[in-house]
């Protein structure tokens, strides 16, 4: 648990302890941020229930289950449920979108994730070594938050970018499996995203627009910036989808070119070497001596016209089939 408090005269402590943080709390000049983030789930519980009063069914939705980004008013503070992108490190290029809860009232925020979350940390970081970020009150620290989450949203979209465009690279060079199974995995990565852009957009939206008692009416403009981002990054979203199927059919049509050209090769090959099978098989190609005495056809002559002819057939074949540009 990492607990940040600014006092109305603006010192941070980081060091706040956790049998003083309700005394703090009713000090309405003042801003809490707690983050629980390596505590037990109990402990947890506890502290939400007793520390702050929350709303039971609003612990159990941060604690116990999973929520698309969404965001619930109660009495005197806002639950919100916002995601974070990460790509993840073990070279698999999985996205992964840990959830992020807050609790948003009049002079505390809490956050809750039980993923990393980069974003967060970053704040976190920023907010310990400059009050500044903390001067306009929780609603501003919540707006940099989300501000933040949608930046690293964008990095990985430029992530995505990037892999495509190296995919593509390879379409044109040795088209392998390899190509098709890292399409449906980007695939896969960007419809994850698109999912939870679009109800994040929406919640930005409600921020910026609803008459929320703990949102200064000053503040929703950051809200409303953060929300264009999300426009825009669904915008992205949908326009890689059609690169990547694009790519897809790309990929498709040059692995179907390759195989036209093998197997114009191989009939190539069929119909050079079909004369002389043909010559072969009728005449048998025996050129000892036969039983019938017929001296002519063994002889020395025979054979090396026969030869001449079986080498001369595939050349001229060959000739004629580059004349109709069929190779």
């Amino acid at each position: 648990m990492r607990i940040l408090y600014r006092d109305e005269l603006g010192k941070i402590d980081t060091e706040l302890p956790i049998d003083r943080l309700a005394d703090k709390l009713h000090e309405p000049s003042g801003l809490v941020w707690v983050d629980l983030s390596e505590l037990p789930l109990a402990t947890v519980e506890e502290l939400l229930r007793d520390r702050f009063a929350f709303h039971p069914l609003a612990i159990d939705d941060a604690l116990h289950e999973t929520h698309v980004p969404k965001v619930d008013e109660w009495s005197d503070y806002l639950y919100v449920v916002l995601r974070a992108a990460e790509m993840a490190t073990d070279g698999q290029q999985q996205l992964q979108v840990p959830e992020l809860d807050i609790f948003l009232g009049e002079n505390f925020l809490v956050t809750c994730s039980w993923e990393h979350i980069t974003a967060l940390d970053r704040v976190w970081s920023y907010c310990a070594q400059d009050e500044r970020w903390l001067v306009r009150g929780p609603d501003y620290l919540l707006y940099h938050l989300a501000d933040e989450l949608v930046a690293d949203m964008i990095n990985v979209v430029e992530v995505m970018h990037t892999a495509l465009d190296e995919i593509e690279d390879q379409i044109f060079g040795e088209a392998s499996s390899d190509i098709l199974e890292d399409l449906f995995t980007l695939k896969r990565n960007v419809l994850k995203l698109r999912r939870i852009v679009m109800p994040q957009r929406d919640v930005l939206q409600k921020l910026s627009r609803n008459n929320y008692a703990v949102i200064d009416k000053a503040d929703r403009v950051y809200f409303r910036d953060v929300y264009d981002h999300l426009v825009w990054l669904n915008d992205l979203l949908e326009e890689l989808l059609i690169l990547i199927g694009s790519a897809l059919d790309t990929y498709l049509s040059v692995l179907n070119n390759r195989m036209n050209d093998v197997m114009k090769t191989l009939t190539v090959i069929t119909a050079l070497f079909m004369p002389l099978a043909f010559i072969t098989g009728f005449f048998g190609m025996n050129f000892f001596q036969a039983s019938t005495g017929f001296d002519l056809w063994t002889s020395a002559a025979a054979f090396a016209v026969a030869l001449a002819v079986m080498l001369l057939i595939p050349g001229l074949m060959y000739w004629w089939m580059r004349r109709q540009t069929w190779i």
